[in-house]
């Protein structure tokens, strides 16, 4: 029996995600910026966005890790719009067959513009399996939240899911910066997490932080670099309690601190507030 594709738990063992993350990453070469790669990728982001807005957000997130893959190993800088909304609608295709959702290729190209027939998407989508290595059950930072959460040792559950939900958001509203592609998923779920939980529950912080950085599957730097990117991302146009506090250490400098310290301790979430 065959079951929809889950993002948060593409596969039974945590062990097993981190050893294969980077098999679900864009190729390092994709990560050579130039203006008309990103020009592409933005576009066809916004496709994608627009042919998936009557979906969940995963099923979005799902489609970009196709497309962003995809745009790694192919080269398609002419930018030509039928190309991209062709790419676009297969992508998300591909992500609706995946969640198991019922659809139309003709109803999610309701927009008045150019209608592809079914056989001319199946095509495309061929494509993109192949250079995907039909690696379609991708895994994502959404796969290493639980896996984040438990270090924390939550005392009650309200707790726990505003920090899951807020952490979701972040790595949702993050997806479109290029820039976090050069991160692990691993790194990215637990940068969101931290920048969630600096802005929820700030007396807590110190012992989340300590909890990531002792894990032995996360490289400190890599968490710096991108946290210090993540805040950037969650701080616009959000108002963070961060601006409320008194404190005159900043998310950087503190990280900073901490994780270099090396040192670690029992994390005892109790939010009584």
């Amino acid at each position: 029996m065959e079951f929809e594709f889950d993002l948060e738990n593409p596969l039974p063992n945590s062990d097993t995600l981190f050893v294969i993350e980077t098999d679900h990453m864009p190729a390092k070469s994709f990560l050579e910026e130039t203006d008309l790669r990103v020009s592409v990728r933005n576009e066809t982001i916004s496709l994608v966005l627009y042919f998936s807005e009557n979906f969940d957000p995963f099923l979005s997130y799902l489609a970009i890790n196709y497309l962003d893959r995809f745009l790694s190993t192919q080269c398609i800088l002419d930018g030509k719009p039928w190309i991209l909304r062709l790419l676009a609608i297969s992508c998300v295709s591909l992500a609706l067959k995946m969640r198991k959702t019922e659809f139309s290729v003709t109803d999610i190209q309701n927009d008045g513009g150019i209608i592809f027939d079914s056989h001319t998407i199946e095509r495309m989508e061929l494509l993109i399996l192949g250079a995907l290595k039909w690696r379609m059950r991708s895994i994502s930072p959404f796969s290493f939240i639980h896996f984040f959460i438990s270090l924390f040792k939550f005392k009650d559950q309200p707790s726990r899911q505003a920090l899951k939900d807020r952490a979701t958001e972040i790595i949702l509203k993050a997806q479109s910066d290029i820039k976090l592609l050069e991160f692990k998923p691993s790194i990215i779920s637990a940068s969101a997490l931290l920048s969630a939980a600096h802005e929820l529950f700030p007396l807590q912080f110190a012992s989340f932080k300590n909890a990531i950085c002792s894990c032995s599957y996360v490289n400190k730097n890599d968490l710096l670099n991108c946290y210090n990117l993540m805040q950037e991302i969650a701080m616009d146009g959000y108002e963070s309690v961060l601006d409320m506090e008194s404190s005159s250490c900043t998310p950087v400098n503190v990280l900073d601190l901490h994780c270099s310290s090396g040192s670690s301790s029992t994390v005892v979430a109790d939010h009584e507030q």
